[in-house]
């Protein structure tokens, strides 16, 4: 295939003109408060002194254990940021370079890692590229092909057809006591397509591990600010409104949990804890996770390090979902086939000097993605194919959505003229991204329309008749987008299940109904 993708983005975003348009005009924290400390740690005299990194240390669940082990920590020349002791994580940081190694020795302590390479502070969402705006003239011109109903940009979301969300819209937008959370690079909420069903109460930012409920402290950087989250949240609910584009759900409720750091860049270990912990104890329903965990695309539990991220990130999600969240997450932009005996990962840590390493994706997980009960998102095109670049696998896939591609390889039906997918982004604009990162909005929407419908269902209920409203696909034999003659990968599995789309397309009308 001729379509580059980069490993470090899981929304494609391909570059155009970049003529913007004109813009429209402290809750109770989710872990306890951790013992105090001084401002900077320092090793311990006779240790390895460092640049100072942060720890993730994971303990048995309970306020004794959690107590006994920080004093360790501190002895250890550590200082506990925040301690999760509901789940048994404890975000730390130090400036000994014998700190994990010294406190896994410690009766009590599970596991424990760094959560990154390179030295405090240090981009993997999961988009490529620049996005691509719409000029004012485009804005002129499709607003006037709007159909009565519509808000004016609807005419180009293909994609919103394609899962039958329009006639979804005609019974429900959704319910306003239904909340999603988008845990990503923060959202710009004074967005004209964000501010209707924006949640300040239940918005935050973690990118330091521990919650952030500063005023505007979920929105995205003034500087270098990335657009993703704020794109994403515009495909779940962006307000129908007679303002610009519409979400698939546009009568829930939208809130921000900012977890990377500066430009969109990093989104580390300890950041994504206290995203789902805050989800878990701010009653949100449903997360977005267009993301991979830095600074490892896969995370190899036979490494004592990236072990202790696995676990640390899988209590939390569990918890989540214990607490009735259902966690979404993008399949990533690769066109990797998660069931292969190997995986090539040419470019981690991405926080330091990256190398190139096989790994075997039964042991080295691509997190949250490949994490136990979180829901797995493939991206599919305008013609309803597996885009080129999602990544897929039997039994790794449970649902599709779509997410974009090259209009080369899957041009959308007139009036829409762009293959990828349009959302908001923030200074009050519109521009087109795709990728697995777009694909998941679409099931989240979907998910926001099932709780809806039916308030009292638990997580494990959503998720089961997110399987049952999916829109079964077979797989295409042979699977060639760009008509080479030559196969591009393998879909295995039947039309009930498979590895290209899981259960299916996601179908916003069966989840109405």
């Amino acid at each position: 295939m001729t379509l580059h993708i980069s490993r470090t983005r899981r929304a494609i975003a391909l570059t155009a003109g970049l003529a913007t348009a004109a813009a429209l005009a402290l809750l109770p924290g989710t872990a306890s408060a951790a013992s105090s400390a001084p401002a900077a740690s320092s090793a311990k005299a006779g240790d390895s002194a460092g640049p100072e990194l942060s720890y993730i240390v994971n303990v048995r669940p309970g306020q004794g254990t959690s107590a006994r082990v920080q004093r360790a920590v501190t002895e250890a020349g550590g200082r506990v940021l925040e301690a999760y002791d509901r789940i048994g994580v404890l975000v730390v940081r130090s400036a000994n370079a014998d700190f994990a190694k010294t406190i896994r020795e410690v009766r009590g302590v599970d596991s424990a890692g760094a959560s990154r390479t390179a030295p405090l502070p240090a981009q993997s969402t999961t988009d490529v590229g620049t996005p691509k705006k719409l000029t004012a003239d485009e804005l002129k011109a499709v607003s006037a092909k709007a159909a009565p109903g519509e808000d004016p940009l609807e005419p180009l979301q293909w994609d919103l057809k394609a899962i039958k969300a329009d006639r979804a819209h005609e019974k429900t937008l959704g319910s306003s006591k239904v909340t999603v959370g988008v845990i990503d690079t923060g959202v710009d909420d004074t967005h004209p397509d964000i501010a209707p069903n924006f949640d300040r109460s239940k918005s935050v930012s973690c990118i330091s591990g521990k919650p952030d409920t500063t005023d505007g402290a979920w929105r995205p950087f003034t500087t270098g600010g990335s657009p993703h989250g704020t794109h994403v949240a515009g495909e779940i609910a962006g307000a129908k409104n007679g303002v610009g584009i519409t979400g698939v759900a546009p009568g829930v409720r939208i809130a921000a949990i900012k977890v990377s750091t500066q430009g969109g860049s990093f989104f580390y270990t300890e950041s994504v804890v206290c995203g789902f912990m805050w989800a878990a104890e701010h009653h949100i329903d449903v997360t977005n996770n267009s993301y991979y965990t830095d600074p490892w695309y896969f995370n190899c539990k036979n490494d004592p390090d990236q072990k202790a991220l696995v676990e640390a990130i899988t209590r939390a999600s569990r918890y989540a979902e214990s607490r009735g969240t259902v966690n979404v997450a993008a399949a990533g932009n690769e066109n990797y086939d998660f069931t292969s005996g190997t995986i090539t990962d040419p470019s981690s840590p991405d926080d330091a000097t990256p190398g190139s390493r096989v790994i075997d994706p039964r042991e080295c997980l691509d997190i949250p993605t490949q994490l136990p009960g979180v829901v797995t998102v493939a991206a599919t095109g305008a013609k309803g194919l597996k885009s080129s670049f999602s990544n897929y696998g039997l039994g790794v896939i449970d649902i599709a959505a779509p997410g974009g591609d090259s209009t080369a390889y899957q041009p959308p039906k007139a009036p829409a003229t762009s293959g990828l997918i349009l959302g908001p982004v923030p200074g009050g604009s519109w521009a087109y991204m795709a990728g697995t990162s777009m694909a998941t909005p679409h099931v989240v929407g979907v998910a926001a329309l099932l709780k809806s419908t039916h308030p009292h269902a638990s997580a494990a209920a959503i998720k089961a008749l997110l399987t049952l409203q999916a829109d079964r696909t077979p797989c295409p034999k042979p699977y060639d987008i760009d008509g080479d003659g030559t196969a591009d990968a393998v879909c295995r599995g039947g039309t009930f299940y498979n590895g290209f789309y899981g259960a299916g397309i996601t179908d916003a009308l069966n989840a109405v109904r």
